[in-house]
């Protein structure tokens, strides 16, 4: 089904309550679902369920500390590769804040 730039994403469609399992899928995908079924059942592969499970330990923390702790909230510059640079520049700081951090700790 649908791909954009060649990104395979895993898009949640619902909530579940806390212990919830989804109930689990067999067999082929049917043709004649829509977009937001498409994706709901692909969430529900164990293949759907391991991806999804790891988007709280792959990038958004960072940009959760940079936002909050860091303040930076919208880029200052304008066009693609001035603002390329800024978030370039952005993420050496906090990595940069991180090692310091990290050497004066120990």
């Amino acid at each position: 089904m649908p791909t954009c730039l060649g990104i395979d994403a895993y898009l949640a469609t619902g909530r579940l309550k806390h212990g919830e399992e989804p109930a689990p899928v067999r067999g082929k995908m049917p043709r004649d679902l829509s977009l937001k079924d498409w994706r709901a059942r692909r969430l529900r592969t164990k293949k759907g369920r391991a991806v999804y499970a790891r988007r709280k330990a792959v990038a958004e923390a960072p940009f959760g500390q940079i936002k909050q702790v860091r303040g930076f909230w919208q880029l200052l510059l304008s066009g693609l590769a001035k603002a390329r640079g800024e978030w370039a520049l952005i993420c050496l700081t906090h990595n940069l804040l991180k090692l310091y951090r990290a050497t004066v700790a120990a």
